[in-house]
């Protein structure tokens, strides 16, 4: 099988079910988003492994499926009916907001925001969240155009949370120091 198809010449590309889609389409610029996310997440995942860092090495094998499951929920066209898609649970949400509040746990609390950077890992950590974010809002802007999955978009924003927590623990677990923003 070739890698290309020649189809996507033209500027468009093929959703989910069929439908051609322009390569700005905000579908497509939602999966893409979700898509460099996942990129993120695993440079995230081999440099925690580099490290020896082994505490989200289950959780960011989990996110990487999910994210996959989120890009082709935000892939599907107008009016597809098959059944190869299926929707993330509500179990998923609830499992990533555990892990949220696992990693909370573990954080001292704080009353400023805090500024990304310390050590690489806590940087990719702040990457991976701000590229989330980025990526709930182009899926919130399809929402409003087309039939998004509410859950993904749940799932995105919860995971721009648990990106933040794992920033903040990894301060503690690599001894930085945490610069706070006080106005």
């Amino acid at each position: 099988m070739k890698l290309y198809t020649k189809g996507g010449d033209g500027g468009t590309t093929s959703l989910i079910g069929g439908e051609r889609a322009a390569k700005f389409d905000i579908r497509v610029e939602a999966y893409g988003s979700v898509d460099e996310l996942s990129a993120q997440t695993a440079m995230l995942r081999d440099r925690l492994a580099e490290a020896g860092i082994a505490d989200f090495e289950e959780d960011l094998v989990t996110i990487l499926r999910r994210l996959m499951a989120i890009e082709s929920l935000l892939a599907l066209g107008e009016g597809y009916e098959g059944d190869k898609v299926p929707d993330l649970s509500d179990e998923e949400i609830a499992e990533i907001e555990r892990r949220i509040d696992a990693v909370s746990e573990l954080l001292t609390p704080i009353r400023y925001f805090t500024l990304p950077g310390g050590h690489p890992l806590v940087s990719q950590a702040h990457i991976c969240r701000t590229v989330c974010r980025r990526a709930e809002r182009r899926a919130c802007r399809a929402a409003a155009e087309y039939t998004v999955s509410a859950r993904a978009l749940t799932y995105l924003n919860r995971l721009s949370d648990y990106f933040y927590a794992v920033g903040r623990r990894l301060i503690d677990l690599l001894h930085v120091e945490e610069t706070l923003w006080i106005p």
